[in-house]
């Protein structure tokens, strides 16, 4: 009897949970997730919903402890919703007795895995991850399992490190031949405007729209209204189309985050960067990467650029290159060789 996959999903962002469910859907019932606000949103996968780690409603991720341990990033003292999530955590663990424990992502929880005897694979964002509390995690691991193409990672990545990662691009991204096939709308530019980072700055935007007047401008994503409205700029919000968006746009323009840069390479579509700050310079990094393989073209994420140049450098881009970079069948790859990793007991 094949045994069971833990798959801990880090709460702060959607990007975790996605590449937990692409993984998870083609993994034949083995894996349970685990992590905090989970309850409803796993589908038929079964699930462990941990009680809530943060210190208040505006975490961000420090506990402000100077006696905190140099191996760990985030350890507050008497907080008895980490005491209570230790405890789920390492009961479902005696109880399941798990081949495997894959952690998107949280140095803490890694070793805490590994403390309870399970063999770990770290999924390994973009970025030089080189503080102590990442170099302990990726040296715990069995394997470390990175969610884009080898040719995307940070040349300064230690050997050790490269050499114990698995590539896996295209994990979350998988566009279907009628998306794929949509005409493409030449003077068209679509900004993507994500989850993770600030709203869209409305009246930036339309100055950029008024910049470009012979092309047309739609914003998918939250972003502040313009009063003034150019006729060329339409500010959508939340759409239920945004692939098909990106996938027929002339030009996109987004954040170097995951969902993004997945569905642009997916679709092949110029690409316009424009990273945002985060640990570890993580889409700073993912965009330098993205430019030297040909695939797009860097901005500066004030919005005070040159729009036209721009936009004409990210046409000229090869889309065949973007292509390259992914794996429709990605998800599915991860899914078998994390399987046939538990089914060996861990050992790689």
């Amino acid at each position: 009897m094949s045994r069971a996959i833990g798959y801990y999903v880090h709460h702060h962002g959607a990007g975790h949970r996605a590449r937990a469910m692409a993984i998870t859907d083609h993994a034949d019932g083995r894996v349970t997730l685990i992590g905090t606000r989970l309850t409803g949103l796993t589908g038929a996968h079964p699930c462990v919903d941990l009680p809530d780690d943060r210190m208040d409603d505006t975490f961000d991720g420090v506990d402000g402890d100077a006696s905190r341990p140099p191996a760990l990033h985030y350890a507050p003292i008497d907080h008895d919703g980490i005491r209570r999530r230790v405890a789920a955590m390492t009961a479902w663990i005696a109880t399941s007795k798990p081949a495997l424990m894959v952690v998107d992502v949280s140095c803490e929880i890694a070793m805490l895995a590994r403390l309870a005897s399970v063999p770990v694979v770290y999924v390994r964002l973009s970025g030089l991850r080189n503080d102590g509390p990442h170099e302990q995690a990726f040296r715990a691991a069995t394997m470390l399992l990175a969610p884009f193409a080898e040719v995307l990672d940070d040349p300064a990545v230690p050997k050790w490190v490269r050499a114990k990662t698995r590539y896996f691009p295209g994990l979350v991204t998988q566009l279907d031949a009628r998306t794929w096939s949509q005409p493409v709308e030449p003077r068209s530019v679509v900004v993507v405007i994500g989850q993770g980072g600030a709203e869209g700055d409305g009246a930036a935007w339309a100055q950029a729209a008024r910049a470009t007047a012979d092309r047309t401008w739609t914003i998918i994503g939250p972003c502040t209204p313009v009063a003034d409205e150019p006729g060329n700029l339409q500010i959508l919000g939340w759409v239920d189309d945004a692939d098909a968006r990106i996938a027929r746009a002339g030009v996109v323009i987004g954040s170097a985050g995951d969902g993004v840069v997945g569905t642009v390479l997916a679709a092949g579509r110029p690409f316009l960067c424009l990273p945002e700050d985060r640990p570890f310079g993580e889409q700073r990094a993912k965009a330098a990467r993205l430019v030297a393989a040909g695939v797009a073209v860097m901005g500066d994420n004030s919005l005070n650029n040159d729009w036209p140049a721009l936009i004409a450098t990210a046409e000229r881009l090869d889309p065949a290159a973007a292509r390259e970079l992914q794996d429709a069948n990605g998800a599915a790859r991860a899914a078998a060789y994390l399987c046939a990793l538990a089914d060996r007991g861990g050992r790689s």
